[in-house]
C-alpha cells in the first residue's frame, strides 16, 4: 500500500477542486488531489463556457464578482487566459413578462455593484440584426463574457503542480475514514492518504461523499448537452442565453457556433454524459426561432457532462456540519464555471484562515438538514 501523508486532501479534480488545490499550494501547504479519471473530464470541461453574472441568484452575486476579479489575471495565475473575453452576455426576452421579471432582477442585481441594461426590441434589432421575431428585448451586461471550458481545469491543475500540490488522476477515493484529529483517505487504487482536513468537490458524487459523513443533501444529476456548428462567417461577439434556459449560443473566433439547451444522459456509476443524436434537432430547432440564421448551418460535433443540481439550485459551501476538519464544495446545479475559481480562493481561505470575505452563508449544508 501506498502511503501519503499531507494536510489537505481534496476529493475531485474539477476547476474548484484544481484552484482549490492551487491556493492552498500558492501558500506553501502541503495539499494532496485525487481524481478518478482526468482533471476537468465532467462538468469542468464540457459545459457551454459562459462567464457571467446576469441573471444569477443574488446569493450568488459576491462569490461570482469574487470569480471574475480571478478571471481577469487568469494569464499570471495559471499561465494562459483560457480563451476568456469580457465579450458581454445578452439574457433574451420571449414576451412583456420575462422583460418585467428581467428588469426586476436588474434592479436587484445594482445593489451588489452590477450594472445591467435593459434593450427593448426595436433597439435590440437595431443593434443585432441577426434576431428573429421571437426576441422581445433583453438585458445587456457588458462585463459577462466567455472562455474555453476544456482548457480551464487542465491549466489550474498544472499551475497547481507547480505550485507544489500533489495532484493524481485515476485515482478514485472509495473511503474517508476519521482517525483522531484527522482522516484516512483510501482509493480504490490501495492508496492512503493521511490529512488533517478534506475537502468534498466530487461534483455530481458530491452527494455520495458527503453521505460518509452523515449528511444527507438530494443531489441529482444534470446532463447538459452542448452542439457545435462548422466554422461559420463571425456575427456574434456577445454570449447569450434565452430566458428559461432551453437556448443559449456564443460564437468563437474561429467562426464556430456552441450552442445547447436540452439534456444528454449518464449513469453515475458509469461516470460519463453521453450526448442524445435526437435531442440535436430540437436544439437546433429552438435555437433557429431566436437566431433564424441558424436553421441551415451544419453541426459537427456534440457532448453532454454530468452536473450536481441541488434542490433550491445552489451550491453547497463551507464546513460540514457533522464533522470538523471537511469542507463541501459542491452542487453549483450548472452554473458553476464563471464561479470555480473564485470558489478555490474562499476554499483556501476557510481552510487556513477558517474564515473568507466573501458571502457564502447562503450555501450552508445545514439548509438541508
Amino acid at each position: 500500500m501506498n502511503r501519503i501523508d499531507t494536510e489537505i486532501l481534496i476529493i475531485g479534480g474539477g476547476i474548484v477542486g484544481c484552484s482549490t488545490a492551487l491556493h492552498v499550494a500558492l501558500r506553501d501547504i502541503p495539499v494532496v488531489l485525487l481524481e478518478k479519471r482526468q482533471v476537468g473530464a465532467t462538468a469542468s470541461g464540457v459545459n457551454f463556457g459562459g462567464v457571467r453574472r446576469n441573471g444569477r441568484a443574488v446569493e450568488e452575486l459576491d462569490l461570482a464578482a469574487r470569480a471574475i476579479t480571478i478571471w481577469q489575471r487568469l494569464p499570471e495565475l495559471v499561465g494562459n487566459d483560457c480563451e476568456y473575453a469580457a465579450t458581454g452576455h445578452l439574457k433574451v426576452a420571449r414576451n412583456d413578462e420575462d422583460m418585467e421579471a428581467m428588469a426586476a432582477h436588474a434592479e436587484a442585481q445594482a445593489v451588489y455593484g452590477l450594472k445591467v441594461e435593459m434593450i427593448s426590441r426595436n433597439a435590440l434589432k437595431a443593434l443585432y440584426p441577426w434576431f428573429g421575431e421571437s426576441a422581445y428585448g433583453a438585458a445587456w451586461c457588458s462585463t459577462d463574457g466567455q472562455a474555453n471550458p476544456r482548457l480551464l481545469g487542465p491549466s489550474f491543475a498544472r499551475a497547481a503542480r507547480a505550485a507544489g500540490a500533489d495532484i493524481r488522476e485515476h485515482e478514485p477515493v472509495v473511503e474517508v475514514e476519521k482517525e483522531g484529529i484527522g482522516f484516512i483517505v483510501r482509493s480504490e487504487n490501495g492508496l492512503e492518504v493521511r490529512a488533517h482536513q478534506v475537502v468534498n468537490a466530487a461534483g455530481a458524487w458530491s452527494g455520495r461523499v458527503a453521505a460518509w459523513f452523515g449528511e444527507e443533501v438530494e443531489l441529482w444529476p444534470m446532463m447538459p448537452q452542448m452542439v457545435v456548428s462548422e466554422p461559420v462567417p463571425y456575427f456574434m461577439e456577445p454570449a447569450l442565453g434565452v430566458v428559461g434556459g432551453d437556448v443559449y449560443v456564443r460564437q468563437i473566433p474561429r467562426g464556430n457556433l456552441i450552442f445547447g439547451g436540452r439534456s444528454g444522459t449518464a449513469d453515475l456509476d458509469e461516470g460519463f454524459g453521453h450526448a442524445l443524436s435526437e435531442e440535436t434537432l430540437c436544439t437546433l430547432q429552438r435555437t433557429a426561432r431566436v437566431i433564424p440564421c441558424m436553421a441551415d448551418i451544419n453541426i459537427i460535433r456534440l457532448w453532454s457532462g454530468v452536473e450536481g443540481c441541488t434542490t433550491d439550485h445552489l451550491p453547497v459551501l463551507g464546513p460540514s456540519a457533522t464533522t470538523p476538519g471537511v469542507l463541501h464544495a459542491f452542487g453549483f446545479s450548472g452554473h458553476g464555471f464563471c464561479l470555480g475559481p473564485g470558489v478555490g480562493a474562499v476554499m483556501a481561505e476557510l481552510l487556513l484562515d477558517g474564515k473568507t470575505s466573501t458571502e457564502i452563508a447562503a450555501f450552508d449544508i445545514k439548509r438541508f438538514q
